[in-house]
Formats: structure tokens, C-alpha cells, sequence
């Protein structure tokens, strides 16, 4: 590799040493993932607002339908945060390159995924409404369908990192994509609190 030297007079900084991949803030990866949240956390946002506007031009939450059913979306909640442990762990054997942990601790993670995935189909059946019932229906479903696309995009993610970190081959930059995967897992889990408190409680409290 030819190095140039800086004209004379100017300082210059070798960073040909320097890494190509790093955890955290100091990769692209990172800051590709934080971003990806912002937009997604914003649209959960602009859905949540809708939500209660059109609960302030009512006087019946919700109109002429049944509240629904707490049990699958509690349990839903429950489970989700439970996921969070071997998802943290997953993170930190990755940021310390650990593949025996990094593949145990993945297969766990996609186990609860398609966990979550099972008990959000019955989480449908038990809202009481249909997305064409009025305008309630119609909140409900797009909060739980935007969540649960979320939730299976991450899944479908999770598998797909559990299979390249068996087969290979292994990287630095695997076990980056392994750590920021548990990153937005944890997007995940955090905004289902405020959906979940939404879909199951508004109609109660309101």
C-alpha cells in the first residue's frame, strides 16, 4: 500500500490501523440501528396520538364493542420481558466473542420469539374487535399489527443470525450484527409497555 505523505505544513493521522467494525457508538452499525428506532419510534408515536384524538371525539371507549381481554396480551408482556435475559446475554457473549454462548443463547432467544409470535395470534382473537368494526378497531389493529411486524422482523433476524453463527463463516462483524440485534430487542420490548397499556387499559381508564 502506497502512503502519501501531507504536504508540508499540514497535519495528517494514520488510521490504517484502525478497525473496520466496532460495538456501540463507535460503529456505523450502531448508529444505523439508533436511527432505524427514531423513525419506528416515531411512527408508534403518530399511531398513539391518532388513538387518543379519536378517543376525544367520542363519548363511548370502545363504541358498542366488549373491552378486551387481558389474559393473552398480559401474558404477551410477561414473556417479552422475560426475553430480555437471554437477549442481554446473547449481547454481552457477542461483545466478548463468544461463540459457544453467543449459539446457545440464540436459539433461546429465537424459542421465545416464535413463543411471542404463538401468543400474539391468540392476542387477536381476544380484542374483541374486528379492524373493519369503526374507528377503534381499526387503532387497536394497526397498534397490534405494527407491533407484532416488529416483533416477527426481529424474530425472522434472530434465526437467521443463529444460522449464520453455526454455519459460518465467523467474523468480527457477526458478532456486531448479534450485538445491535439484542439492541433493538430491546426496542421491542420497551414500546410494547406503552401499546400494551393502551390497547388493554385506555378502554378501561378513559
Amino acid at each position: 500500500m502506497i502512503r502519501q505523505r501531507a504536504p508540508a505544513g499540514h497535519r495528517a493521522v494514520d488510521v490504517s490501523e484502525l478497525p473496520d467494525n466496532a460495538f456501540g457508538h463507535q460503529g456505523l452499525v450502531w448508529w444505523g440501528t439508533i436511527g432505524f428506532m427514531v423513525i419506528e419510534g416515531s411512527m408508534f408515536v403518530m399511531v398513539l396520538i391518532t388513538y387518543f384524538y379519536l378517543r376525544l371525539r367520542v363519548n363511548e371507549w370502545p363504541p358498542s364493542l366488549r373491552d378486551p381481554d387481558l389474559f393473552y396480551g398480559t401474558l404477551n408482556i410477561i414473556v417479552l420481558f422475560v426475553s430480555a435475559m437471554p437477549n442481554h446475554l446473547a449481547k454481552i457473549a457477542a461483545e466478548k466473542y463468544s461463540l459457544a454462548r453467543v449459539q446457545f443463547w440464540l436459539v433461546i432467544c429465537v424459542l421465545f420469539g416464535v413463543a411471542l409470535l404463538v401468543i400474539r395470534a391468540f392476542e387477536f382473537t381476544a380484542l374483541n374487535a374486528r379492524w373493519d368494526d369503526n374507528a377503534y378497531g381499526s387503532m387497536v389493529w394497526c397498534l397490534m399489527v405494527l407491533h407484532t411486524i416488529h416483533l416477527a422482523t426481529d424474530v425472522g433476524d434472530t434465526a437467521v443470525l443463529t444460522v449464520l453463527m453455526f454455519t459460518g463463516p465467523i467474523s468480527v462483524r457477526r458478532f456486531i450484527d448479534v450485538s445491535e440485534n439484542g439492541l433493538y430487542w430491546y426496542f421491542i420490548v420497551l414500546w410494547w409497555i406503552p401499546i400494551y397499556l393502551t390497547v388493554y387499559f385506555a378502554p378501561r381508564w378513559l
